[in-house]
């Protein structure tokens, strides 16, 4: 029985399978953007996202805790350089996966996975989208804000 056992095993022993995530966390850093399955890419994300946040403090534990993940030097160092500067402000979602279709040969589901902060396509020239809460706010209050201003501006000339 698998009580309690979430993560997907993907059919391959333990190791086969951190070795794999491992390499395909190593490529997503160098390309940016991979395509795989979609269980792949759901384990990925599970797998990736965490070392990304520990890149955000660069300490010597951490980059020794990440390489420990990734056994991949250029890897380690292009997370911390490049990646965590990008992501710095972001608080977790660091990546994205678009489901592509399914795969000539055996049918299997492909899906997209590439770093959210290097689209230049959802977010073009870097620009960042306006800050919202996350209830949202009335639209009254918003146009209720604007006119007091205006008032305000008219009654001081």
């Amino acid at each position: 029985m698998r009580h309690g056992k979430k993560h997907n095993h993907l059919g391959r022993t333990t190791s086969h399978r951190k070795a794999m995530l491992a390499n395909m966390t190593c490529s997503l850093i160098e390309h940016k953007r991979i395509n795989t399955t979609v269980a792949k890419a759901k384990a990925l994300r599970v797998f990736a996202e965490p070392l990304i946040t520990k890149s955000k403090s660069d300490t010597t534990h951490n980059r020794r805790v990440v390489f420990s993940y990734l056994r991949d030097k250029f890897a380690v160092t292009e997370l911390f350089k490049e990646i965590s500067v990008k992501v710095a402000d972001r608080p977790g979602g660091y990546l994205r996966i678009i489901k592509l279709g399914n795969r000539q040969g055996d049918n299997a589901p492909m899906a997209m996975v590439e770093l959210v902060d290097y689209n230049e396509i959802y977010n073009p020239n870097g620009k960042k989208a306006k800050k919202t809460t996350r209830r949202g706010r009335s639209k009254k209050a918003d146009s209720d804000q604007v006119e007091g201003t205006a008032t305000e501006e008219k009654s001081e000339e």
